[in-house]
């Protein structure tokens, strides 16, 4: 299986501004999440994987190709879906969708014949001779998504792909996004501060902050729970299990509804429900706490700020 993205030491300066910071990063096919706040270097990896902009230090290759020497063969692969509204409002979508067809250098046949069939994948099948401009945000967002599919590409960069869509625009979208790779071999990089889009669709994580990679792995490596942390709700007595616990050493935090209790190593839950029975304290829940994806992300991001 060809890598699909391989980078070391990739530094992009602007000025005085360093974009990114010595990035080494591995990514396998599959579906992938890009995450991080504003300013962490999203968009410079984004072209710099496309070519667009020249890192000053450092390797870039993409599906086994060296983009930095080999910047239009590896665009030939690459399937991009820019933020904003990147269209030509008076193509109609079949033109544009062709014209992104022959640009990708299908010919002229081929390219009409693949805008029909992308056009129809994506769920503008019957609005495909209507201008661009005539469109609503989620058809032009649909009609962007077409264009970047349209040339067979092995790598997909969708930047925002659901910006600005209502929630039923949005998860149409993350469906056909989810189905790319096992409907056209496709890999994807989903690059977005949508956190709920990258959990339900996305298998791995990349995280950028700073200009640094601070996570990359497995969706459950950064969501699974920290090893001794569980939450507890009582039925009506947290206030009194918290006082317990902490007169025998536990660490609590009061939280909405619950206790967030942290036992020491090594030690077994089925202690603190001894403790809770001893004090005839009813406990109603009791499990190893559960972290969504944006605590987890502001965590990470926060420990890398604090460094």
């Amino acid at each position: 299986m060809t890598t699909l993205l391989q980078l070391e030491g990739v530094e992009k300066q602007y000025g005085a501004l360093r974009a990114l910071k010595g990035v080494n990063l591995t990514l396998e096919p599959g579906r992938i999440g890009l995450l991080g706040p504003n300013g962490a270097g999203k968009s410079t990896l984004l072209k710099s994987v496309l070519g667009l902009v020249r890192p000053e230090h450092g390797s870039l290759s993409v599906l086994g190709m060296d983009a930095l020497r080999q910047p239009l063969e590896v665009r030939a692969h690459i399937g991009y879906m820019p933020e904003g509204d990147a269209i030509l409002p008076d193509l109609t979508a079949v033109e544009f969708a062709t014209l992104a067809a022959e640009l990708a250098g299908l010919p002229r046949a081929e390219a009409v014949a693949r805008a029909h069939q992308v056009l129809h994948y994506v769920g503008l099948g019957e609005a495909r001779y209507r201008p661009l401009h005539s469109y609503s945000t989620g058809m032009k967002q649909r009609a962007r998504l077409a264009q970047a599919l349209v040339g067979d590409p092995k790598l997909l960069l969708l930047d925002e792909p659901t910006s600005g869509l209502d929630p039923r625009g949005r998860e149409e979208m993350l469906a056909i996004i989810r189905d790319i790779p096992e409907r056209t071999g496709a890999s994807v990089i989903l690059s977005t501060h949508i956190l709920h889009d990258v959990e339900t669709t996305c298998e791995r994580v990349v995280v950028l902050s700073g200009g640094e990679i601070v996570f990359s792995g497995d969706l459950d490596a950064l969501t699974r729970p920290e090893a001794g942390l569980y939450e507890v709700r009582t039925h009506g007595r947290d206030a009194d299990l918290a006082k317990a616990l902490r007169a025998a050493g536990q660490t609590v935090e009061d939280v909405p509804g619950a206790l967030r209790v942290r036992l020491a190593e090594a030690e077994a839950p089925t202690n603190l429900l001894k403790l809770a029975l001893d004090a005839g304290i009813q406990v109603r829940h009791l499990a190893p706490l559960e972290r969504s994806l944006e605590e987890a992300f502001l965590e990470t991001v926060a420990k890398a700020e604090a460094q």
